[in-house]
């Protein structure tokens, strides 16, 4: 058993010598016949060892658990470092299950513990049998690739990186290392409980799998790590497309994804990239996602219409519009946004963090987008900055009358979310003067000579702007 270990970490490419390592220990056979190795090994491979260990109190047996581990330490000359974890605490407090509880204040104190020591690795003791487990279960209930890559052998983890060496051999084999070295260890009466998903599989299906085939842990391997090199891949792919397609607004909250460009790439890196938009959307606040709600998004792409609005959970909206597709927040408050200004000159910040420059001047035309320059004596004070209104009109050159700023928007294939947002510079009569970065509005030529022109500078907000 000790060969098939040492044959997985020198594929892996993990040595030891120098390093620091922290084996993680319930009592259970797995971890006892982990440590037990690992105690052999430091003396031919130069490493220094330590253990942990935690109780949960979820079971009366867990503080006889940890005296256990501690006696074995204690035996075995290894440092041991013990804690206890109030599990059914952050269950309430957060929401989750029992196993999901354990396991987040568990890695939290992974992360403490390996800062402390500066610890090199981490060692878990999942084996092969574990590992056949979690494919089966990933089986059920996953419908993607990502779902189904199995229990990585190492990855990053806080000072150093995760390893499970035990992935190597079965359940059986660490049992009768456990049998022929004469080892002691706890079992957890938990593990019978066929109501837990994962005891089911252990006790009733992988039996009958290996039955077919005695060697199925290797096999399973074999192919989680074949899942794993493939999946990463095609997420380093992804990433890069992602950078290269998605537009996206840190103070927003926003993406942008131009739908020809995107149908350019296969339907796996269509999937990935979908994917990687959501979690930079959604952060650290994931909600659960059906398969549909994918298939929902690869079909937008394929099909050719406008203005299709999607509710995703959390208030997201997934939009087409014009060949794009737009990924947004709903806002709490859908309430127009107003402001007048009696007098001249002035600086007005507006909700998203850009500001309107108002100032008199002597030129009388700009060119620049993002300035209007208009008549002072034709104006009637206070002069609005607003969001639309119901029946918004304006006047422009080479328009015959007056258009709605609902059929502008339109014509200029301006996104729904935008217009909502587009600002309206006004006089005190309602008659539009801009339509901030799209239309400059006319008004009646004065009669006499104007000496005295109002100037509006519209100055957008930079990214981080509204954050500081």
């Amino acid at each position: 058993m000790e060969q098939k270990l040492i044959e997985l970490l020198e594929k892996h490419d993990i040595v030891f010598d120098g390093k620091k390592i922290m084996v993680a220990v319930s009592g259970g056979p797995d971890s006892v016949a982990l440590l037990h190795i690992f105690s052999k090994w430091r003396k031919s491979l130069d490493f220094t060892l330590l253990a942990i260990t935690f109780d949960h109190q979820l079971r009366t047996e867990a503080k006889e658990d940890v005296a256990f581990v501690t006696k074995l330490c204690k035996e075995w000359n290894i440092p041991l470092e013990t804690d206890t974890l109030d599990v059914r605490h952050f269950e309430e407090k957060y929401k989750v299950s029992t196993q999901v509880a354990a396991r987040t204040l568990r890695y939290e104190k992974f992360k403490k513990v390996m800062l402390k020591h500066d610890i090199d690795y981490l060692v878990l003791g999942h084996h092969g049998d574990d590992q056949i487990e979690t494919m089966v279960m990933s089986f059920m209930r996953t419908t993607n690739l990502s779902g189904i890559t199995g229990i990585p052998f190492r990855r990053t983890f806080s000072t150093g990186e995760i390893i499970r060496p035990l992935l190597a051999v079965s359940k059986a084999e660490i049992e009768y290392y456990l049998e022929r070295n004469q080892l002691s260890y706890r079992i957890d009466p938990s593990n019978e409980d066929i109501s837990y998903t994962r005891n089911y599989v252990r006790q009733l299906i992988v039996p009958k799998l290996k039955e077919k085939n005695h060697n199925l842990h290797v096999t399973i391997q074999q192919l989680a790590e074949t899942l794993q090199e493939d999946e990463q891949y095609l997420q380093r792919e992804a990433k890069r497309l992602f950078e290269q397609l998605v537009q996206y607004s840190k103070n927003e909250k926003s993406a942008t994804i131009h739908i020809a460009e995107l149908m350019t790439y296969p339907v796996p890196l269509q999937r990935r990239i979908y994917r990687l938009t959501l979690d930079y959307l959604y952060e650290t606040k994931i909600p659960q996602l059906s398969y549909s709600h994918e298939q929902i998004f690869l079909s937008l792409l394929k099909q050719n219409t406008e203005n299709k609005v999607l509710h995703f959970p959390n208030d997201l909206i997934v939009e087409t519009s014009y060949g794009k597709i737009l990924f947004y927040f709903k806002k709490e408050t859908n309430l127009p946004f107003a402001i007048s200004v009696p007098h001249i000159p002035a600086t007005i910040p507006l909700p998203d963090g850009s500001v309107m420059e108002i100032s008199y001047t002597k030129e009388r035309e700009s060119k620049r987008e993002h300035e209007y320059i208009c008549p002072a004596s034709q104006l009637e004070f206070p002069l609005q900055i607003r969001t639309r209104k119901p029946g918004d009109r304006m006047r422009y050159k080479g328009l015959q009358g007056s258009k709605k700023i609902k059929d502008i928007f339109i014509d200029e294939k301006i996104p729904r979310k935008q217009r909502d947002e587009t600002y309206i510079v006004a006089d005190r009569k309602d008659q539009i003067l801009w339509l901030v970065g799209i239309r400059k509005g006319i008004i009646n030529e004065p009669t006499q000579q104007v000496d005295e022109y109002i100037l509006f500078q519209y100055l957008k907000a930079k990214e981080g702007d509204v954050d500081a």
